[in-house]
């Protein structure tokens, strides 16, 4: 029970060290939580990998409300986002993020294109954990996909949807009306436009049940039906995808 209050200490403390540093800060990290769960995590439990957005504290609560977020629109109305696939993966690894980067073209007028000479783009590198900006914040952006864990088409799909300008699901203005937070550190909503459309379980970029839980416990609960699945998605849901043209005007008739 001592190393139980210790503990709780410790995370308080660094809690706020991550506030302070985050609000001091151009950049922050918008789950703290993503954070705090490689300190509370036991030495013997497996190395799952959950994700971080970060986003440009200088932004409003919207992040990509503004043009300066999103990738521009060419005349031909495709949004091209130029990539570099920067580290050595395999090619087992390399074919699930070609086809991640691919399944935006079918759907949407989103392209991801391999870098030529462009001043921004996508880096996809893999570094310690999954993590991407939020929306295009110019030069060289980096979209890690740790090769030990990250390695997912709904992994790929949910860092590139970061890169394009869209947050977790969990942290919408309306969140509290359809899940319930039980873990403390989750980050706080964000006043987001959500595109006008309804709250998405079935999202790409809903965490799952136990997201960031050190015993396998819940972390968050749908309401008011508890025994809603969720946070389940192998792919894009039809809701990201109406979200996606609509934040930039894409004119598409294939849907999934």
């Amino acid at each position: 029970q001592d190393n139980d209050t210790i503990n709780i200490i410790l995370i308080v403390i660094l809690y706020n060290i991550i506030y302070y540093l985050s609000s001091h800060n151009r950049l922050c990290v918008t789950d703290i939580s993503s954070l705090l769960c490689v300190s509370v995590r036991g030495p013997d439990e497996p190395n799952v990998i959950e994700d971080i957005a970060v986003v440009n504290s200088e932004r409003n609560a919207d992040p990509c409300t503004s043009q300066s977020c999103k990738w521009p629109k060419s005349s031909d109305g495709k949004v091209y986002v130029p990539y570099v696939i920067v580290n050595h993966f395999t090619s087992r690894e390399l074919q699930v993020i070609q086809r991640g980067l691919d399944s935006f073209s079918s759907v949407s007028c989103i392209r991801f294109t391999p870098r030529s000479n462009q001043r921004d783009y996508v880096s996809i590198e893999s570094r310690s954990g999954c993590y991407s900006y939020v929306g295009r914040i110019g030069n060289a952006q980096t979209v890690s996909l740790d090769r030990n864990g990250c390695i997912y088409h709904n992994t790929v799909q949910h860092e590139l949807l970061h890169a394009l300008g869209f947050n977790h699901e969990q942290t919408r203005s309306d969140r509290d009306n359809h899940i319930l937070l039980i873990l403390i550190f989750l980050s706080d909503f964000i006043n987001t436009l959500n595109q006008g459309t309804a709250y998405d379980y079935n999202s790409v970029m809903q965490y799952h049940r136990t997201a960031f839980s050190k015993n396998g416990q819940a972390t968050m609960v749908p309401i008011p039906n508890s025994n809603v699945s969720f946070g389940q998605a192998t792919q894009m849901s039809q809701n990201d995808i109406t979200r996606i043209n609509r934040l930039y005007g894409c004119y598409v008739t294939t849907m999934i």
